[in-house]
């Protein structure tokens, strides 16, 4: 990955939007990358209500109805500007308390997914939410727009919980598959998680090579001077995982997501979607 290459912050108007900044502004010094907190507005159809319910409209009336809709329609962009603007400046202020260098601000109107695919090469990594706007008021434990990004996007996604505090504990969930094999090289690499200890866990059904997968892993990640605790946990890997995390007191978690088809989720379930429902700790998302 290249230095140049930015950690992409994406913010809505909620309070988790506080707890999105802080994971990024960590990520960012850690990796000594440009920060960017990005708020994507959605543009939505607006019901306006006239005075006239009659069903006819002369000329007249009909072009002073067209000019009032377009002068309501341009006050309310400019009010949701406005306080877009507040908002990231806001958010901008608190990156620089946690001092990340000169953080970059910016909203933008359009699809979330749209953006973010867009914006992807120019990414080393996406923080969301796990929760944002709707979570408010439904209480729901997982953002609609999770799985959806996550699927749609081929960088790393940390996912970021209701609160977040610097990790001083990491856990990748190994299963000697290519895409936690290529995670293991990945934390290899970066400095993300430099001078932490991580530890690596396989779980699930066991199989006759788990003990030389583990070993290839520990053997990657030492090779990078990393602490490294390995452990072998036969077992569901949803209990497992949710155990040795609160035992290990772990405060990241590294997994691989979603490895079927949206349809084969669907008919089946996935995983990933019930890991991240039960974990209580910031999990990067490995695609």
């Amino acid at each position: 990955m290249q230095n140049e290459r930015k950690v992409l912050a994406c913010v809505d108007q909620s309070h988790f939007a506080d707890y999105v900044t802080d994971t990024a502004a960590w990520a960012a010094r850690r990796m000594q990358a440009p920060l960017e907190l990005l708020h994507i507005i959605n543009r939505e159809a607006h019901v306006v209500r006239g005075t006239d319910h009659s069903g006819t409209i002369g000329v007249n009336a009909q072009q002073n109805l067209l000019d009032t809709l377009s002068d309501e329609d341009e006050a309310r962009n400019k009010a949701v500007r406005e306080q877009g603007r507040i908002f990231l400046n806001n958010l901008r202020e608190r990156a620089l308390r946690a001092g990340v260098q000169s953080p970059d601000v910016r909203q933008r109107y359009g699809d979330l997914e749209e953006v973010l695919v867009e914006q992807q090469d120019d990414v080393r990594l996406f923080v969301l939410g796990r929760r944002g706007e709707s979570a408010e008021t439904t209480q729901r434990d997982l953002g609609r727009n999770v799985e959806r990004m996550v699927r749609a996007l081929t960088r790393p996604i940390l996912a970021v919980t209701d609160d977040f505090k610097e990790p001083e504990r990491v856990l990748i969930a190994f299963d000697g598959g290519s895409m936690t094999r290529r995670g293991v090289e990945m934390v290899a690499r970066s400095p993300l998680f430099q001078g932490l200890p991580v530890h690596v866990l396989m779980s699930g059904q066991k199989r006759r090579d788990s003990a030389k997968q583990i070993d290839w892993a520990r053997s990657t990640l030492e090779a990078s001077d990393l602490e490294v605790i390995t452990a072998l946990v036969p077992g569901d890997t949803e209990r497992v995982i949710a155990e040795y995390v609160r035992e290990q007191q772990i405060d990241m978690l590294l997994m691989g997501a979603y490895g079927h088809s949206p349809l084969r989720s669907l008919l089946f379930g996935s995983k990933t979607t019930d890991l991240l429902r039960s974990a209580k700790i910031p999990t990067l998302l490995l695609r």
